[in-house]
């Protein structure tokens, strides 16, 4: 089922939004521990104290900490997706389109970038359930990438949907490169040109 912000089965934004307000506040008890902490050193004491909320309240909607994790990962991919999604001017041409999108996505970067670094870095080493959250996103991403890039203007312009192959690959690389910069500490918009590019040479017209 595709949900209306166009990734796939995730929940919309909406779904998400009205969810108890007692789960909303544990998620973003566990973003503010992990940029005071990280991911590793938190704890289940951060996050409620983070939330005003207690332990029994807590187990009440997760069984542990990797759960809560996973769920404040879930939502920020739900969230990314909706705001590209609602940011980008579909009849805009390609160039401008990626821009926007490279920008929108950056920008949440900017905003949490601990919390994004952990989705890079410490997601994966979850197990199963990590790879399937991880997977989940690159199949909407690329859901959502190939929508935008079918459009009758995008055609006419020698422009032809996304494959599947070409927006993982994509996503590979824009992700690392992300990754890495907020590992250094850098201003992640300095990166924009560079994804800006890069995606243009991957999804542009062919000669």
């Amino acid at each position: 089922m595709r949900s209306e912000s166009g990734i796939g089965d995730l929940p919309t934004l909406a779904q998400t939004e009205s969810g108890d307000l007692f789960r909303q506040r544990l998620l973003d008890g566990m973003a503010k521990a992990i940029r005071e902490r990280g991911y590793a050193d938190t704890t289940i004491a951060d996050i409620v104290r983070h939330a005003y909320t207690s332990r029994r309240t807590f187990y009440e909607y997760f069984p542990g900490k990797k759960e809560c994790f996973l769920a404040l990962h879930h939502r920020q991919n739900v969230e990314t997706a909706r705001e590209i999604t609602a940011g980008v001017d579909p009849h805009a041409d390609l160039a401008t389109q990626v821009r926007q999108a490279i920008q929108i996505w950056l920008s949440r970067m900017e905003a949490n970038p601990a919390v994004e670094l952990s989705w890079f870095r410490e997601v994966p080493q979850l197990g199963e359930e990590g790879r399937r959250l991880h997977r989940q996103y690159q199949d909407a991403f690329v859901t959502v990438i190939r929508r935008l890039t079918d459009t009758d203007d995008l055609r006419a312009a020698g422009v032809q949907p996304a494959s599947r192959q070409t927006v993982i690959m994509l996503l590979g690389g824009l992700n690392e490169l992300a990754a890495v910069m907020l590992e250094d500490g850098g201003d992640i918009r300095d990166i924009t040109d560079a994804a800006v590019d890069c995606t243009l040479a991957l999804l542009g017209p062919r000669h």
